[in-house]
């Protein structure tokens, strides 16, 4: 398929989905191996406007930080097993939001992974559950009991009074101070 074809493709789809016509002008601004592959993904995974427009903004921010092309971003064998992978649709659209979402924040990233580590290293009984803020968008978490007599919940909270440094851990690196 030519350029010309592409980007007609391209245009289609950017009206279908109702895209901004930003949006739609920064996509037909990239090189024209990143627009086939944006057209590629958006087609396979079937990208809803929200989804794609985050996508462009995402990818758009990747290429210029690390000074590659979108078609090298979606070349990466972590984006391709997803774009190619098993699994739904919608599910597969998440996941590629994720994964660009960890090339453009890396260390909000680490960040997530070591504070989830830290409420595992807890080991928590069951009825007791962590709720993180959505990506660290805020210095408090919730804790959750889920209980079915006194004396469950008794042992729900002494276990979380043996956890109150662990917890108090958490609190801090929420908060930037680790």
């Amino acid at each position: 398929m030519n350029a010309d074809e592409i980007d007609a493709q391209i245009r289609m789809l950017a009206a279908e989905r109702r895209l901004p016509p930003s949006h739609l002008a920064r996509w037909l601004a990239m090189d024209a191996a990143s627009r086939a592959a944006l057209l590629d993904i958006a087609r396979v995974i079937r990208l809803r406007t929200g989804q794609l427009m985050t996508a462009l903004d995402t990818l758009e921010e990747v290429a210029v930080r690390e000074h590659v092309t979108v078609a090298a971003i979606f070349d990466r064998p972590e984006i391709r097993r997803i774009a190619g992978g098993p699994g739904s649709a919608p599910s597969r659209a998440s996941a590629l939001l994720e994964a660009l979402r960890t090339l453009r924040y890396p260390l909000l990233k680490r960040m997530q992974e070591q504070i989830r580590s830290e409420v595992a290293a807890l080991k928590l009984p069951r009825g007791i559950s962590i709720v993180l803020p959505k990506e660290l968008a805020s210095d408090e978490f919730t804790v959750s009991l889920r209980v079915r007599s006194a004396a469950e919940l008794a042992h729900l909270l002494e276990a979380l009074d043996r956890s109150r440094p662990g917890l108090a851990r958490i609190i801090e690196m929420l908060a930037g101070k680790k």
